[in-house]
């Protein structure tokens, strides 16, 4: 069983819409190509809202524990009693726990990234055509070749003016 990509292309941006929604019912992954920046399509792309931010709040409070566990852990290995003051006093530790909190905030946040938007792209630009830049909104379908008949059923019902296929 071979897989083939399925490239539809629409007149306006509502039609591209409601068929990346009628895709995603059919369980199918899209991609959309679209000469414009519409929030429309990304919407109807990506449901859920971005998983970064608890990528970034998990290795915020990770950081900070580390911080914590770092400083008071070489205190009481290298203890210095200086005047009776207590060895974990934690005002001077809070400047290391927040760098690492950002640091590792930050690192997790950017690996996350790189996670989610599935980068590096070694193909970057699979079922795209050079009329999806000026004036037509497209969206790319990859289904098994016993799915493709169904699939491009629905893509002429959805108000495709262009299907092309070709064998991945």
């Amino acid at each position: 069983m071979s897989d083939v990509r399925m490239v539809a292309s629409f007149p306006d941006e509502e039609q591209c819409v409601h068929m990346i929604e009628r895709l995603r019912e059919a369980r199918l992954r899209p991609k959309a190509f679209s000469p414009i920046p519409s929030e429309k399509i990304r919407e109807a792309l990506y449901e859920q809202p971005s998983r970064v931010r608890a990528w970034v709040l998990g290795g915020g409070i990770f950081g900070a524990l580390s911080g914590f566990a770092i400083t008071i852990g070489t205190s009481y290995e290298w203890n210095l009693n200086a005047g009776g003051k207590p060895i974990d006093s934690l005002p001077p530790y809070l400047i290391i726990v927040f760098e690492l909190m950002i640091l590792c905030g930050g690192l997790a946040g950017l690996l996350s990234f790189f996670f989610y938007s599935r980068l590096p792209v070694l193909d970057p630009t699979p079922g795209y055509s050079e009329h999806f830049s000026s004036n037509r909104f497209g969206v790319v379908v990859d289904c098994a070749d016993t799915e493709s008949s169904r699939i491009e059923a629905l893509l002429r019902e959805g108000g495709a003016e262009e299907i092309t296929s070709e064998p991945l």
